[in-house]
C-alpha cells in the first residue's frame, strides 16, 4: 500500500468501529457503480455485456466460515486496476477524511471521498477481492489490513465471467453480523437508490414427517426351471405366519435444510438512468 493508504485505515478502524455496517452500504455502492459503468457501455457496444447480460448484485454469507460476500455483474477490474484502485487513494482523500473527521459525523464521512472500500476493513481480518474484466483474465486481491497486498491470477479461472466478487473473513467481533435477518434490514435501508436487483443468499430448514409401512409376512417361494417335472417337485413350502408378523410400522422424522435460494429485496429504474439510456438509443 502507499503510506496514505495505510494511514487512512488505522483512523477508519480505530475512529470508527462502532459504525460497522456502514461497510454494507460501500460496498453495494461500489457494486452500483461498477453496473453503471458497464451498462453504459452495453449501449454503446452491445458486445461488452455478452459474458454475461443480467446486471446484479448478489450478496452471500456463510456461518461455517464466517465469511460475507458481495458479487457484482459490473464492469469489473484488470490487474492494472486492481493494483491502482485498490492500493491507492485519491490525492484529496486522505488529507480531507482526517480534517472532516474532527469537525462532523464520522459515521457518514466514509462515502464522500472516495475510500468506502477501506471500511471493509471496520468488520473484516482479511478481504479477498476476485474480478474479471472483458479485457483480462480473473485475478485476485488479497490483504489483512496491513501494510501490504498481493494480487495473483485466480486459479479457479474466469469463474465470474464478468464483474466483481468481495469477499470479508470477519473478526470475532462481527461474526453477528452473519444473519440473514440482519444483512436483509441492513441492505433494505442502504439500498434506497440502488438501480439494480440485489439478491440475498438465503438459508432455509424444513421439516418433514415421512411415514413408511413394512408388512412382515411369509412369502411363498417357488423354484422355477424349464423341465416342468422338477418344477412340481421342487415347489417350496409355504411357512407358517406367526402372530406377531402381520404388520410393523415404522415413522421416521426426516430433517433438510436448504440454502440455494436467493431473496430478491429491490430493484427499480430512477427517471434519470431511463432518461440518459433513452437518449444514448436515439443518439445511436
Amino acid at each position: 500500500f502507499q503510506a496514505d493508504v495505510t494511514r487512512l485505515m488505522d483512523i477508519i478502524i480505530n475512529a470508527l468501529y462502532t459504525h460497522k455496517e456502514v461497510f454494507l452500504r460501500e460496498l453495494i455502492s461500489n457494486a452500483s457503480d461498477a453496473l453503471d459503468k458497464i451498462r453504459y457501455l452495453g449501449l454503446k457496444d452491445p458486445a461488452q455485456l455478452e459474458a454475461n447480460k443480467e446486471l446484479k448484485i448478489m450478496i452471500e454469507f456463510s456461518k461455517e466460515d464466517k465469511t460475507i460476500s458481495v458479487t457484482d455483474t459490473g464492469i469489473g477490474m484488470t490487474k492494472e486496476d486492481l493494483i491502482k484502485n485498490l492500493g491507492t487513494v485519491a490525492k484529496s482523500g486522505t488529507a480531507g477524511f482526517v480534517e472532516a473527521l474532527t469537525k462532523g459525523d464520522a459515521a457518514n464521512l466514509i462515502g464522500q471521498f472516495g475510500v468506502g472500500f477501506y471500511s471493509t476493513y471496520l468488520v473484516a481480518k482479511q478481504v479477498v477481492v476476485a474480478s474479471k474484466h472483458n479485457d483480462d483474465d480473473q485475478y485476485l486481491w488479497i490483504s489483512q489490513a496491513g501494510s501490504q497486498f498481493s494480487v495473483v491470477k485466480d486459479p479457479k479461472g474466469n469463474t465470474l465471467l464478468r464483474g466483481t466478487k468481495v469477499t470479508l473473513y470477519l473478526k470475532e467481533d462481527a461474526i453477528e453480523l452473519v444473519d440473514q435477518e440482519t444483512l436483509k434490514n441492513i441492505v433494505k435501508k442502504y439500498s434506497e437508490f440502488i438501480n439494480y436487483p440485489i439478491y440475498l443468499y438465503s438459508e432455509k430448514e424444513v421439516t418433514q414427517e415421512v411415514a413408511e409401512n413394512k408388512t412382515v409376512e411369509a412369502e411363498n417361494k417357488t423354484a422355477e426351471t424349464e423341465n416342468k417335472t422338477a418344477e412340481a417337485a421342487n415347489k417350496t413350502a409355504e411357512p407358517e405366519k406367526k402372530e406377531g408378523d402381520e404388520k410393523v410400522e415404522i415413522k421416521e422424522e426426516k430433517k433438510e435444510t436448504t440454502a440455494v435460494s436467493y431473496t430478491h429485496l429491490r430493484a427499480h429504474e430512477t427517471s434519470l438512468h431511463l432518461v440518459c439510456r433513452l437518449l444514448l438509443e436515439k443518439k445511436k
